[in-house]
């Protein structure tokens, strides 16, 4: 009685085993080269405005892509070895009144740029209010360390020679990824270079020039934005954080040329 229920066992294990390996090589056939093919989507989610906006998020201008993946990859480490550990050295060393006070007096300094800007497009409400901002925050605000004119109901807006160049119709031309800058395009670069001229050139507070004999401050500068940031490469924890950060970039200069 024991040896033919021995052998019924062990022709259900070979049966069942074969079964298994059967079903894997069916996979294995696959090779994972289609992970779409058996895909369903939610049955509320509209899928032709699924697939139009993941065709408008890849089909974004990127010729020099192999070279922006590069810098990438190169600012990836140095905000992970240089950038963030002399952020957190900065915000350990130096008081959080400090800190404020820093910050508010180089977004004094970036409203000259911004008011340019907003006159050469023409936006004569936003010219006052960055015009109010100045002056508020230049005067009581003790040279910008303060911002009394954001408690005064005049936030920042800030506008840059990028945005008037997109004002005026002109395309944005190639994805760039700037070495430490980050995310931009051809447009967008011509105009960081256009707006860094003119604050040298209007030399306000005579910051401009003084930083020509004290590189320090635009060291402190630098150190500052990056700690107003929240960014931090990596933080998306996806293989396509490149894609996304381009698609988000772009789009959200759209926005911000439209407003």
């Amino acid at each position: 009685m024991v040896k033919p229920f021995k052998k019924t066992l062990l022709l259900a294990l070979l049966l069942i085993s074969g079964m298994a390996q059967a079903q894997h090589d069916q996979v294995d056939e696959d090779g994972f080269k289609q992970p779409l093919k058996h895909l369903q989507f939610n049955p509320g989610l509209d899928q032709e405005e699924f697939e139009r906006a993941t065709l408008t998020a890849l089909n974004i201008y990127d010729p020099l892509e192999s070279w922006n993946r590069r810098v990438y990859h190169f600012n990836y480490r140095f905000d992970e070895w240089v950038f963030l550990p002399i952020v957190d050295g900065y915000r350990y060393v130096t008081p959080t009144l400090v800190q404020r006070g820093v910050t508010n007096f180089f977004s004094n300094l970036g409203d000259v740029p911004s008011l340019l800007n907003s006159l050469l497009q023409f936006k004569g409400k936003r010219s006052m209010k960055t015009t109010a901002r100045l002056l508020l925050n230049t005067t009581l605000g003790v040279a910008g360390l303060w911002d009394p004119a954001s408690k005064m109901g005049l936030p920042k807006q800030k506008e840059d020679f990028g945005q008037t160049l997109g004002f005026y119709g002109l395309p944005a031309g190639p994805y760039l990824m700037l070495p430490l800058l980050g995310p931009s395009n051809l447009r967008d670069t011509g105009g960081l270079v256009v707006d860094f001229s003119a604050k040298n050139q209007v030399n306000f507070l005579n910051v401009a020039e003084a930083s020509t004999h004290h590189p320090e401050i635009i060291l402190l500068e630098v150190v500052d934005q990056r700690s107003t940031v929240n960014f931090r490469y990596g933080q998306l924890n996806s293989p396509f954080e490149y894609e996304k950060l381009r698609y988000f970039y772009t789009e959200a200069r759209k926005l911000q040329i439209a407003e």
